[in-house]
């Protein structure tokens, strides 16, 4: 009843025109992030693989997103009338760049990758692959017309929408080996790394800018069974206080970088997305806005009330302690806020999207009072 329930209520949100929605108008997205937006990135690469449950609600078959479905970028693709973003390293199979091309993989840093890191693609590295795919398209698209169908013509590098959704892994990783302190110090440092990136894209000609802040990492299932054992260590939602300070003062520090951007950048278009809010929204009100599990993950093992267990993944099958044992996920993940411990499910995302697109937690607030319908393709 309460997953009948969600889908309820998000169908509402979607479906009833809002004052304060946006009707996009971008001919072309280029994405750069985390795992919160990968769509075949890390996968692609050979680095890791995904087994089912993954994508189970959605795709039906792993589709390279950590998801049992559709991720929030998927969605606000929709909104765009564009098709979902294929991932840059997926060389198989993958139809068109058209409209445009992910660069987003999971495990990514604002800052340059360490030898330990999961993915090797932090953010400069992503910037580096969109100025190799720009110059390759031109490349191409001067032999000839007939490639036009699968690429993204000149104009649309100035007149397409860049997103970005990055920095969670910098805040929540560092607590593995920093202190408070020391997160909160390197933070400036961060944001420098992001502002550079930021200048590439613009000197290439890039001009409408979709920056999301960092969510509530604290929440994070994977960080509660990590660092909240202590329960003095926990707010009133169950959330590790120190990991939920550390992402507030890199969200404070992004949003003033944003504003000196739009300053800076009087010719550019600067839009600040308050993830934070929203997922904090989500979290502490779950039972009113459909969910029954804020915290304990869908996809994993161990059981009530965390479900979680670092040392095997969604779908993997491992021994641990003499036995075979199967992360396995739930008959109804849309019940759950978290899919796997670390990454929301897509009744989540759809939830986090649905509030995006009112408008009103942007920064500029959306102006365009266009209405507009969304697919949710149930």
């Amino acid at each position: 009843m309460a997953a009948k329930t969600c889908i309820l209520q998000i169908s509402i949100f979607f479906l009833l025109p809002l004052a304060n929605s946006i009707h996009f108008k971008y001919p072309t997205v280029f994405n750069f992030g985390d795992s919160n937006s990968d769509t075949g990135n890390l996968v692609s690469a050979g680095i890791e693989t995904l087994a089912p449950p993954n994508g189970q609600s959605y795709f039906k078959t792993p589709s390279g997103r950590y998801c049992d479905g559709r991720l929030i970028v998927d969605f606000l693709m929709d909104a765009m009338n564009l098709p979902f973003l294929n991932a840059y390293l997926d060389s198989v199979g993958v139809p068109s760049f058209q409209r445009g091309c992910n660069f987003a993989a999971a495990g990514s840093t604002i800052l340059p990758a360490s030898p330990t890191s999961v993915s090797p693609f932090s953010f400069a590295v992503q910037v580096s692959q969109f100025l190799r795919f720009k110059a390759r398209v031109l490349e191409i698209l001067a032999k000839g017309k007939k490639f036009e169908k699968y690429l993204p013509t000149e104009d649309f590098f100035g007149k397409g929408l860049y997103m970005f959704d990055i920095g969670q892994n910098d805040i929540a990783g560092g607590f593995y080996s920093k202190t408070l302190e020391q997160i909160l110090a390197s933070i400036p440092t961060i944001l420098a790394e992001f502002e550079t990136g930021i200048k590439r894209l613009y000197d290439q000609g890039a001009r409408n800018f979709w920056i999301h802040n960092t969510g509530p990492v604290g929440c994070l299932t994977q960080n509660v069974a990590k660092f909240g054992t202590d329960p003095s260590k926990l707010d009133d939602q169950g959330c590790v206080r120190a990991h939920n300070q550390a992402a507030k003062t890199f969200n404070l520090q992004l949003h003033a970088l944003t504003k000196k951007l739009q300053g800076q950048y009087t010719d550019a278009n600067v839009t600040f997305v308050d993830i934070f809010s929203i997922k904090s929204n989500l979290i502490a009100n779950y039972s009113k806005n459909g969910f029954e599990q804020p915290i304990m993950a869908c996809c994993g093992y161990g059981g009530p009330p965390l479900n979680y267990d670092s040392q095997i993944s969604c779908g993997q099958t491992k021994v641990l302690n003499g036995s075979s044992v199967t992360a396995k996920g739930c008959s109804e993940s849309s019940a759950y806020v978290s899919w796997d411990g670390i990454h929301y499910t897509e009744a989540a995302n759809q939830f986090v999207s649905s509030q995006i697109l009112t408008g009103i937690y942007s920064d500029p607030p959306f102006s365009d009072q266009m209405p507009f319908l969304l697919d949710l393709k149930f």
